[in-house]
């Protein structure tokens, strides 16, 4: 396939992803929720806690030279982050929201967290995607220029993303 044809299919994939998390968020709180649920967001807290360390350790290693093991760690980091949509997803579709009070004083910070988080997490996907592209093809030049950008925001997704579990998850109420 052509570098066209890739692209064309990273930004369908985007697109796609991006309207599914849209639509979770309007959806009405299910009657019943399953046990396993309240889990959820620990679990992404712990995954994406995780891919902030590959993803440093990761940066580590392509500054020491070490390809393989920095090729291997984005891969690791790609199926967690994979792994942390689905969970995402499957907990949002039961139709959860947690408010942070209003009257809480770190309300203003926990907003700019959530949302710069939210508009870079949308930002990131296809980013991503076409930096593996261009690394997995050997199209080294440009997989370096477009890190330079995708790698600091996919590291500031997964690290807030933590934060923002921080924050809310006093709130849960399941």
């Amino acid at each position: 396939m052509s570098d066209k044809t890739i692209f064309k299919i990273i930004i369908a994939l985007s697109v796609v992803v991006f309207s599914v998390v849209v639509v979770l968020y309007n959806l009405p709180k299910a009657e019943t929720i399953p046990a396993f649920v309240k889990y959820l967001p620990t679990l992404n807290a712990c995954i994406n806690a995780t891919c902030t360390v590959l993803l440093l350790v990761s940066y580590y290693c392509i500054r020491t030279k070490k390809v393989e093991l920095h090729k291997k760690l984005n891969i690791a980091t790609f199926v967690l982050s994979s792994l942390f949509l689905v969970s995402y997803i499957l907990f949002h579709s039961f139709g959860i929201e947690t408010k942070f009070p209003a009257e809480n004083v770190m309300r203003p910070l926990y907003l700019f967290i959530l949302l710069t988080h939210i508009l870079l997490a949308a930002v990131v996907l296809p980013l991503v995607l076409i930096s593996f592209y261009f690394g997995l093809t050997n199209q080294i030049a440009r997989h370096r220029k477009l890190t330079r950008f995708s790698f600091p925001i996919w590291l500031y997704v997964t690290s807030t993303g933590v934060l923002v579990y921080l924050m809310i998850s006093p709130y849960y109420n399941f």
